[in-house]
Order: structure tokens, then C-alpha cells, then sequence
């Protein structure tokens, strides 16, 4: 490793010293394929010590009919059928009424099937984990579902339902806790052994902090693609450049070419 891939090594270890679990990046390669981590903050957040997760994806891609797609942060399902799609936002914007609309959307969408009944869509729930208190009232959780208004705000029950967490609560209850564990840096400093346990191998074992490592140089290497493609389509939708001098110019694939297309479209 020359010079400058050490001191690359380098900065990259320290940043990972630095993630807490409202990172994106970190939280991730924390929540990947990790059933107990991500049922351990379910129960807390559903309220539920019985809730059993049976399969966890982070970075789930759902993509509709005519291209737009949006990815889950960690979509999880429980033993019921349940889904779950749990959100890390720092930037308020990012959690928005419509945003958590958008989302619950296309999870409908993603779970249709030709013939299926209506009636056998999974309920999902959209959990937004907020860096502040985002709705403003001081709460630790907000629930949102669809009322009846003229039947005394009766419940519609139509399956959906989402949650804010808000990451500034400091309570001394469940979700007090679970919201001081994910703004630690340090694992010793997290009160929950199993989400402490997991951070600690990412963070101080050789092993984990390796594939980290790697980890972050695909996430870089993917950042670095994902923003040229964004930049290609907006020259390709002004008219600036042609297809081939887009292609030759960033030197995309025929696959990425597809997508800068798709996306140009779509401005």
C-alpha cells in the first residue's frame, strides 16, 4: 500500500470511528441480514416484546412501472407477514408526510401479485428515525394512521401506519435509551448489550473493522457512479453531450448508460 492508499486507510478509520447508528453508511452494514439488532429495535419502537423478525435487507430497491424507485434503508418482516421500513434521516426534509406516502406506495406495489385479493396486502409500517424532533411536539413517538373523520375520528384501518422516532428523546424508558445508544460513537457507551456487542465487532475487532473497510470503499466507489450518473443525465437531457461522448467521457457500462437514460427522462 503506497502512501497515498494508507493515508486514504487512514481516513477511512476514522470516520468509521466517528459513525453512530444515524449514520447511513454505518447503520447499513449494521443491519444487514442482522435479525437480532433489528428485532431488538423493533420491539422497542412497536411496543411489542413478542414481535419476532424474520428477515432483514438493508438498502432495499423497489422501482414502480414507469422507473421511479426508491430505496429502503432497512426493510424487515416479521413472523405475521408485517413489514417494516425503518428510516435514518439527519436532514428534516427527508422525512416529510409525502416522502413516508411515496414509500408505503411502492412497498404496496412491491408485495402485488397478478390475482391477488386486495384484502391479503401485508400491513406495512413506515418508521421515520429523525435526528430532531421533527413534528415538533416534544414526544418520543408519533403515530400516524388514516382516520374516519366523520365517525368520531374512528380508526380506517386500511393496514398502514407510520412512525416517527424522535432521535433527540432522552427519556429513561425503552425508547429513551434505544435513541442514547444511537448517537453513541463508542460501543462502551451504548446501554443496550445486543446493539453494544454488534458495534464493538464493527468498530474494535480486526475482522469487522476489515470489512468496514471494504464496505466503505464500495460505498465511495458507488457514491462516485451514482453522481457522475446524475450529472451525465442532466447533460444528456439539456442536450450538451451525446450518448457516445456521455459513455466514452465517464466510461460507463452499457447497464449505466440505461440508467443515465432512464434518469434523464425522468428530470
Amino acid at each position: 500500500m503506497d502512501d497515498k492508499e494508507l493515508a486514504k486507510h487512514q481516513k477511512i478509520l476514522e470516520k468509521i470511528q466517528e459513525f453512530t447508528l444515524m449514520d447511513d453508511d454505518f447503520m447499513t452494514v449494521f443491519f444487514d441480514n442482522d435479525i437480532p439488532c433489528t428485532q431488538y429495535v423493533l420491539r422497542i419502537i412497536m411496543q411489542n416484546e413478542t414481535l419476532c423478525v424474520k428477515s432483514v435487507k438493508t438498502q432495499y430497491g423497489i422501482k414502480n412501472l414507469k422507473g421511479r424507485s426508491v430505496r429502503l434503508d432497512v426493510r424487515a418482516t416479521d413472523s405475521s407477514g408485517k413489514i417494516y421500513d425503518i428510516e435514518i434521516q439527519n436532514a428534516d426534509t427527508g422525512a416529510g408526510a409525502r416522502r413516508a406516502r411515496y414509500n408505503s406506495a411502492l412497498m404496496d406495489a412491491d408485495e402485488t401479485v397478478p390475482k391477488m385479493l386486495t384484502d391479503d396486502l401485508p400491513e406495512t409500517f413506515v418508521i421515520f428515525i429523525t435526528e430532531n424532533d421533527v413534528l415538533g411536539g416534544g414526544l418520543a413517538l408519533y403515530h400516524v394512521e388514516r382516520k374516519i373523520t366523520e365517525l368520531d375520528n374512528k380508526n380506517f384501518n386500511d393496514g398502514t401506519q407510520i412512525i416517527y422516532v424522535n432521535g433527540k428523546y432522552r427519556g429513561t424508558d425503552p425508547i429513551g435509551n434505544l435513541m442514547h445508544d444511537f448517537s453513541c460513537k463508542k460501543a462502551d457507551d451504548m446501554k443496550s448489550n445486543v446493539l453494544a456487542d454488534k458495534a464493538r465487532s464493527l468498530k474494535e475487532n480486526s475482522k469487522g473493522v476489515n470489512h468496514m473497510c471494504r464496505i466503505m470503499k464500495d460505498l465511495i466507489a458507488e457514491e462516485r457512479v451514482e453522481t457522475n450518473i446524475e450529472t451525465a443525465s442532466k447533460l444528456l437531457e439539456q442536450g450538451d453531450m451525446t450518448e457516445d461522448r456521455i459513455k466514452e467521457f465517464f466510461n460507463f457500462s452499457d447497464e449505466q448508460m440505461k440508467r443515465v437514460k432512464e434518469h434523464s427522462q425522468s428530470i
